[in-house]
């Protein structure tokens, strides 16, 4: 790394500047920021061009963009006031960041804020998530002062963190739901492959409707977490140079300075993986706008890391420069420092006319820049008509209607086979009928049978194109998870991700932001269901696994019991709009239910849950049961004319229909119910009063073995029903 003076190394925390007297300094002198720390560059061009950034921004636009972050920074202190509650630090320390993006480099229509080409910002950092508001709020988007005024507040447009739109929340510029620290840096990821992804399938020689960059803002809790050290070395690995990750370094975190815990030279780390590094000053609007320019117009294979040296807290002598500034412990000094930063004494919420005027003159270039990309589009559209409707498709979420998809792909006929095997069946015929379904794994296609055949493979070298729809994520689980949600926040492609079941640990948190982001373009594949998977032992063999999944509010959890049913899971997932989708799939063979309809069987799992076989004389005795454990349920019950078995694939998709459904399905007259599942049993008492499970950890044998052992058998279930009144 090249070593170059920018400015004198720290106690950056023992100065103190109002804002405007550094801007108006910066004018006078026409030098280079303030003098602080020495500062290296992962790139020559800073180097080259450190004594031209001084003139890289212009004098009246540096000025503007000088006043606009200290005018943010007034908005944040009076929300977090008026809150009482949320974090200074972020906004106060990176305004300049801000300002430069969106005084300048971020592509974006504010009235079109869903604009396909718009260049993406996440904030990962999203505990700050004023920084945004109040940005979104300058820029013009349609979030008015009132919103802003009403932060952290009951049906506010400005929740406490960033959130996608869902059915709680609709707040325009917000790209993705933010908060658990790294996850948005691996969505950013997510968002480049996504990119990368449409320049590939869409973009054709004479046009080019796909060009924008990802943003992603950062500090150094997002670092520390393990997901976005393994979503960094995916992004290098595929040379993802549309990706611009800003490192907020402020040196400070929620506990303690960030020196208690971390030493590790993080530019290194980042060149070690592949990125192409830059440090500046955070608070100098020409470096910010010089590494911002060079980021962006290095294609060379290279994602791209700035470390923006900043001041937490910066304007509020009180607490900047500390781990106080990170929360709420500035409240009772924002009035005094909103004078010093030159906010008008008195005035709240504070935005000048001045600065409301250059963002109607960055608006008018924004549209310009839209304007000709709708002329080119337009060209596009009629050069490929059927490419353009494809595409329009994919971005409103056009999908084939699950009943018509139901009879599109024909009956199976499938032998007693695992789910795992099926589903891959399912995956193929489901490829074909929603052309931007996209599958990966973090290194286990051969086991979870998920690869498209003739999809191609996703990246760069080897075999692989960024057109490939076959991700391979490595052993990143985490990465894949957070991959997963970027690229259903981008909004055009429909994403799944396999594993073993037991192992959706490692992305759990992944999962619950996509449950209740809404993300309904998300699903997942987890294989090897059970005890059943026998000899590999406990460590392999999920027995909570499957209800700690179905705990999730807005999460479908799917464990079919036969091909038929491997196909309508399959389905829902595809089709579903309000949420993701988990398939459950078994390593060891089952029975297929060929007694009854294949669609029938196809419908009734689509409701969640159905009389899978139906009483020949009065209804005595009701057998629920899922995944390999339906053709147990199924010889139980053979000769017991008085008995139903119900296969109860998700119960959140059954807890959804009507009450006359569930009535016809589980009607309240019959009371004795008995439930099996190889798993724990907690859940399943909703259902029934006895239930068959597994309330402990298996071990190691072969899987009917181990099956047979903790009572996954059908002689165990007529023993069970035996001792039932």
């Amino acid at each position: 790394l090249k070593r170059i003076t920018l400015f004198t190394r720290r106690r950056i925390d023992k100065m103190k500047f109002s804002m405007l007297a550094i801007a108006g300094a910066a004018l006078s002198s026409g030098v280079l920021g303030f003098t602080g720390p020495t500062l290296s560059t992962g790139r020559s061009f800073a180097a080259r061009n450190v004594l031209k950034m001084s003139t890289a921004v212009e004098t009246d636009v540096k000025a503007s963009l000088a006043t606009a972050a200290n005018e943010a920074r007034g908005l944040a202190m009076d929300s977090i006031a008026a809150a009482h509650s949320g974090h200074m630090g972020l906004p106060l320390g990176a305004a300049e960041v801000g300002a430069t993006l969106y005084g300048g480099q971020l592509k974006y229509n504010a009235a079109d804020p869903q604009w396909m080409n718009r260049d993406r910002f996440i904030l990962s950092a999203g505990h700050g998530s004023m920084f945004i508001y109040s940005w979104l709020n300058l820029a013009g988007y349609d979030l008015p002062m009132e919103e802003v005024k009403n932060f952290r507040q009951h049906h506010s447009m400005t929740p406490g963190h960033p959130e996608f739109p869902n059915s709680e929340h609709n707040t325009p510029g917000i790209e993705c739901t933010t908060g658990p620290l790294g996850q948005g840096v691996a969505n950013a990821v997510g968002f480049a492959v996504s990119e990368k992804m449409a320049e590939a399938r869409y973009n054709t020689d004479e046009h080019t409707i796909f060009d924008h960059t990802i943003f992603a803002l950062a500090g150094d809790g997002c670092f520390q977490e393990g997901v976005s050290a393994e979503s960094a070395a995916f992004a290098a690995h595929e040379k993802l140079d549309n990706l611009v990750i800003l490192y907020d370094a402020n040196e400070v975190t929620l506990d303690k300075m960030a020196e208690y815990t971390q030493s590790e030279d993080i530019l290194a780390r980042y060149s070690a993986y592949g990125w192409e590094v830059y440090d500046i000053d955070g608070h100098d609007l020409d470096a910010v706008d010089a590494a911002i320019s060079a980021a962006k117009s290095s294609k060379n294979g290279k994602p791209k890391f700035i470390k923006c040296n900043t001041i937490i807290g910066k304007g509020m002598e009180e607490t900047e420069g500390t781990n106080a500034a990170h929360g709420e412990a500035g409240i009772p000094y924002v009035d005094k420092a909103k004078k010093s930063i030159g906010i008008p004494e008195g005035e709240k919420w504070y935005v000048s006319d001045g600065t409301r005027d250059f963002f109607k003159g960055v608006a008018k270039k924004n549209e310009a820049t839209y304007d000709a990309w709708q002329s080119e589009y337009a060209s596009w559209t009629s050069a490929n008509p059927a490419l353009a409707k494809e595409l329009v498709d994919s971005i409103e979420d056009n999908v084939m209607p699950i009943d018509e998809m139901m009879k599109t792909i024909p009956a199976t006929n499938a032998p007693a086979e695992a789910t795992r095997v099926s589903g891959n069946n399912a995956i193929q015929e489901v490829a074909k009928l929603v052309p931007n379904y996209i599958s990966g794994s973090a290194d286990l296609h051969g086991s979870c049978r998920n690869y498209i055949n003739d999809g191609g493979n996703f990246g760069t070298g080897f075999d692989k194109t960024y057109a490939g729809k076959n991700l391979y994520f490595g052993i990143r689980e985490h990465s894949m998870g957070s991959i997963l949600n970027g690229i259903a926040y981008h909004g055009i492609f429909r994403a799944s991700g396999s594993t073993f079941a037991v192992f959706v640990d490692y992305f759990r948190p992944t999962i619950r932001v996509a449950a209740l982001a809404e993300l309904g373009r998300v699903s997942y594949i987890l294989t090897h269901d059970s005890i059943g998977v026998g000899e590999d032992g406990p460590t392999h063999q999920p027995v909570e696994t499957v209800s700690g999944l179905r705990v999730f509010p807005n999460l479908d959890v799917y464990r079919p019991g036969d091909a038929e049913e491997t196909v309508a899971a399959f389905g829902h997932s595809v089709t579903r709009k309000d949420g993701p989708t988990a398939l459950i799939f078994s390593r060891q063979n089952m029975d297929q239910n060929s007694d009854m309809d294949y669609m029938a069987r196809r419908e009734g799992t689509l409701k969640g849950g159905y009389v899978a076989k139906k009483e020949t004389a009065d209804l005595d005795l009701i057998i629920l049961a899922t995944g390999s454990e339906l053709q147990h349920a199924l010889k139980a019950a053979d000769g017991k004319a008085g008995t139903r078995v119900v296969s109860m694939p998700c119960m959140s998709v059954y807890e959804r229909q009507s009450d006359d459904y569930k009535e016809s399905v589980l009607p309240s007259t019959c009371s004795k119910r008995i439930a099996m599942e190889a798993g724990v049993s907690g859940l399943w008492y909703k259902y029934a009063s006895k239930v068959v499970g597994v309330d402990r950890f298996g071990f190691s044998a072969p899987g009917d073995t181990v099956m047979e052992e903790l009572g996954m058998t059908a002689d165990n279930l007529i023993a069970q029903i035996e001792t039932m009144n």
